[in-house]
């Protein structure tokens, strides 16, 4: 039986991008695109509209919150969820690599598969330096502490719906995707990384573009890493 597998995009300001996405995503694979506005203040809703997602609203900033409340619309759903795949909205993945993404869950039993930009090809300038050492760091102090083996905090990736329900997931900011990882390795699930290429993103990255954005995130992520000890 074909597994139904939906696709939550948190997006913040990104009307030049998300439609895009949208666009790009395989409908062959995909039962529903959900969209959250993430106190968007230009027209990221109007095209995710037009493009053909589901839009729902999350007024607060906050990454992890817009997945949240991407995962609530999901609970709420009676056709169930058997595979959730987080994609940005900024065009800086391919959107149609989702189904090398989704392959081992359905094919080989994997719980959770982390779209790695390490593994496959990044454009110049699609990662700026700080990013690069964030992962390193990120990464290494997962296998040290978690003895799990990560090469991205990508946040392209694909998890069984009921393993991602069952993590019981709680962050609201940037450290979403590391305490996804983090559970993960704490639960024993099955995990994988694949290859995904990488692009510069649309327009300008709300976190990685300042400084501040860069400290903020970089302190979260591991002050998560360090909580969940």
């Amino acid at each position: 039986m074909k597994p139904i597998i939906r696709v939550i995009i948190p997006a913040f300001n990104e009307q030049n991008a998300v439609g895009n996405v949208v666009d790009e995503i395989p409908r062959d694979l995909v039962e529903e695109v959900i969209v959250v506005n993430n106190a968007s203040t230009d027209e990221t809703e109007r095209v995710a509209l037009e493009a053909g997602a589901t839009v729902l609203r999350e007024e607060t900033k906050g990454y992890g919150r817009a997945c949240l409340k991407g995962i609530d619309y999901l609970n709420s759903q009676e056709k169930k969820t058997d595979i959730v795949v987080f994609i940005d909205a900024d065009y800086s993945d391919y959107p149609e690599e989702m189904h090398q993404l989704v392959k081992p869950i359905t094919e080989k039993g994997i719980d959770m598969v982390i779209g790695s930009r390490s593994l496959g090809q990044r454009a110049k300038g699609s990662m700026t330096p700080q990013q690069v050492f964030g992962n390193w760091l990120a990464t290494t102090l997962l296998r040290w502490f978690y003895k799990v083996e990560f090469t991205d905090l990508g946040p392209f990736r694909a998890i069984r719906y009921d393993q991602l329900v069952a993590l019981g997931m709680k962050d609201k900011t940037y450290g979403w995707t590391v305490e996804m990882q983090l559970k993960a390795a704490k639960k024993g699930l099955k995990c994988t990384e694949v290859p995904v290429n990488y692009r510069k993103r649309i327009g300008f990255s709300k976190v990685s573009g300042t400084v501040k954005g860069t400290v903020m995130a970089g302190y979260k992520i591991i002050w998560t890493i360090f909580r969940y000890l």
